[in-house]
């Protein structure tokens, strides 16, 4: 691997490009000339630690273009997590992710910098919760977003994430699923089984995330009004009256690859990195209305990754007990099997 060095001047051409209006999304060139240094020290320590850094495409945008291998969603990341030959994996996004390269990566070092690495969905459902839901519906095959801790990925049948999850659903043999925890996509999984005529019995559970959940119906109608040939691009954590009125529907690396296609003006019903990365990758396109943010994928830092790669302290690194890892790599391998079906 390369040291990668990068100017003030180059970091200011890139990141000027935004237009999120949040101020932790504004760069000015005085701000590229005070992280600048972090950044090709962190790019330094890489090389010398024999480091990799994947990032979601949620993080801040300096992470994104200034220190980060490979960025992207969930699906994405657990694929690179796979493929990497790095003896260190640092994983700037939430803990549940740097669980799922620790998983796939049981010999090697996983880092998470993050020092509020939670998330409302993940967090909404544990183990114990599982375990008395498989009591209650024993002949249910059990689905967890990828949103989830280890210990519940280790007590499903099948892990799926947002770009997935309609498919595998589609596959699975059981016509009696518990998908959970997101009760809002498994709402929108519930319409697209029976706009596809298949008839599965699917029990949900009530978890959300709270950046997602925030988009209503009715302020999409007056954006609508005001934008009539607006495309509208929405995540399937949204609500489902919000979902009804999309033009498209997917992960954030399927909105991405839509989105970098289009001439219409667009919506982008999802957290603002994705906004921030067209901006910067497509200046072309014409991105209207707000998005939201995420507070625990916005937690990590430059400061917080450099920390990481120089010494870590014990809480970033990510140590999973070898019986509950190996039950939940079995949990991600079925997804895998199910998507190369």
């Amino acid at each position: 691997m390369n040291e990668q060095k990068i100017s003030p001047q180059a970091l200011f051409e890139k990141l000027s490009k935004i237009k999120v209006d949040n101020p932790l999304c504004k760069y000015t060139l005085q701000r590229c000339e005070s992280i600048s240094p972090i950044i090709n020290e962190i790019n330094r320590l890489k090389v010398e630690k024999q480091a990799v850094i994947l990032a979601h495409s949620y993080v801040h945008p300096d992470i994104i273009y200034g220190v980060a291998d490979y960025v992207g969603d969930s699906y994405y990341l657990a694929k690179k997590a796979m493929e990497t030959d790095a003896k260190t994996i640092v994983f700037p996004a939430v803990r549940f992710m740097a669980e799922t390269a620790k998983i796939l990566n049981p010999t090697k070092l996983v880092i998470d910098p993050n020092p509020n690495g939670g998330c409302s969905l993940a967090d909404s459902v544990t183990k114990q919760d599982v375990l008395a839901l498989r009591e209650k519906y024993p002949s249910h095959t059990f689905v967890c977003y990828i949103n989830t801790t280890a210990a519940v990925k280790s007590v499903c049948d099948v892990c799926v994430t947002s770009s997935n999850v309609f498919s595998i659903i589609e596959k699975i043999e059981n016509d009696k699923i518990v998908f959970l925890p997101d009760l809002l996509m498994g709402k929108n999984l519930i319409n697209e089984m029976k706009e596809k005529g298949l008839h599965k019995e699917i029990v949900l559970y009530d978890g959300s995330c709270y950046v997602h959940e925030e988009f209503s119906a009715s302020q999409l109608e007056a954006l609508k009004k005001e934008n009539p040939d607006m495309l509208t691009l929405v995540h399937p954590e949204c609500d489902e009256d919000v979902v009804a009125q999309a033009d498209m529907v997917g992960s954030t690396s399927q909105i991405l690859s839509f989105a970098k296609e289009q001439t219409s003006p667009m919506a982008i019903l999802t957290e603002c990195g994705i906004t921030s990365r067209l901006q910067i990758e497509h200046p072309e396109l014409n991105i209207i209305g707000s998005c939201m943010m995420c507070k625990y994928m916005k937690s990590n830092s430059l400061s917080d990754i450099y920390s990481a790669l120089k010494d870590p302290k014990s809480n970033m690194i990510v140590d999973i007990d070898p019986t509950l890892l190996q039950a939940a790599k079995r949990n991600i391998d079925e997804m895998f099997r199910y998507v190369n079906l």
